[in-house]
């Protein structure tokens, strides 16, 4: 039976949407931006075609990201989305509705994982399995989550940090800040204008982040030209950025993330709080790869910190090596419907 039904694991993210199929690995990787027109609320674009209209678009079409904070904000458009990226995953000519498996943030409701689920199976899905982010993360980043001993995941992507402790297939302690990559590009949205007057989007706050950010000063600064539009004469201009400015602009979302670190280490057991001085704590997500975080992290908790192999991509192979062993992760999944 499982030979007619195809698996799909679902990274469903606040920026980015990857989808793992068990064999082929990640097929998938797109921006989860779509684009609609505000006449005929008709869907235009998905994924990286409407991110390239993001800011850029005359005003009856929208692009615009149907989830926030790592839930559903728009049904209908995350429906539409859904139902567009399982369509591409299969190809055209499948026949059978696939077992689909999705990933939400540690921190959501019933309702919200309701919602996923209707989602999912309204797109196509035979049946909809929920599990959550940091337990996939950990299955994606390797570590053996069935063991009685404790292991610490923070997961840092778009719109969640992700932070729980794991034990016995398990989440003994966690917590989920709604502050990550996004709210750091905001941040240096916002230094730029306060500093230089200067007004950049979105899409240019990211690429400082990418190139230039880091979580601890540098001796050795990188430097970047930034272009905006002047607030004051409301012309184009650019300057020059330096990565030192950057760690002064995201201090503040940093801090956030490593106090909901410290959050979830004060609500460990002592016993599994000695493992994870043993273990370490792993980074996935692709927030977790700006510059030095792993070693503002050791700084401020005194655990060691490592990236995962393939951060970015751990919750969606978690996915994957979920749906190949689903009897084994029976516990850590919730819903089947």
């Amino acid at each position: 039976m499982s030979f007619f039904s195809p698996k799909l694991g679902i990274d469903l993210g606040t920026t980015t949407v990857l989808v793992f199929v068990p064999g082929k690995g990640i097929v998938l990787n797109e921006p989860s931006v779509v684009a609609v027109s505000q006449v005929d609320n008709k869907i235009l674009a998905v994924g990286n075609d409407a991110k390239e209209m993001v800011g850029r678009t005359p005003d009856e079409i929208r692009a615009y990201r149907p989830m926030k904070d790592g839930v559903i904000a728009d049904y209908r458009v995350t429906e539409a989305m859904l139902r567009y990226y399982i369509r591409k995953a299969l190809g055209r000519w499948n026949l059978f509705r696939p077992e689909v498996m999705v990933s939400v943030p540690a921190g959501v409701t019933s309702t919200e994982r309701r919602a996923v689920v209707e989602a999912a199976t309204k797109a196509g899905a035979r049946h909809a399995f929920i599990v959550k982010e940091p337990i996939l993360a950990a299955i994606g980043a390797g570590i053996p989550i069935h063991e009685a001993r404790g292991h610490m995941i923070v997961d840092i992507g778009g719109g969640t940090t992700d932070v729980a402790v794991i034990s016995l297939g398990g989440i003994v302690a966690s917590t989920s800040v709604k502050c990550a990559g996004n709210a750091m590009d905001h941040a240096i949205a916002d230094y730029i204008k306060k500093t230089y007057n200067l007004g950049i989007g979105d899409k240019m706050a990211e690429e400082i982040k990418i190139h230039i950010g880091s979580a601890t000063p540098l001796d050795e600064e990188l430097t970047m030209t930034v272009k905006g539009r002047d607030h004051l004469t409301g012309l184009p201009r650019s300057i020059e950025l330096s990565s030192n400015e950057v760690v002064r602009a995201v201090g503040k979302e940093l801090r956030t993330m490593i106090n909901a670190i410290k959050d979830v280490l004060q609500d460990t057991p002592p016993e599994l709080a000695a493992d994870i001085i043993d273990n370490g704590i792993t980074m996935t997500g692709g927030s977790s790869m700006l510059r030095n975080f792993p070693e503002l992290v050791f700084r401020r908790t005194g655990v060691k910190a490592r990236l995962g192999k393939d951060a970015p991509y751990c919750v969606a192979k978690g996915t994957g090596e979920a749906l190949k062993h689903l009897e084994t992760y029976k516990k850590a999944i919730i819903s089947k419907r």
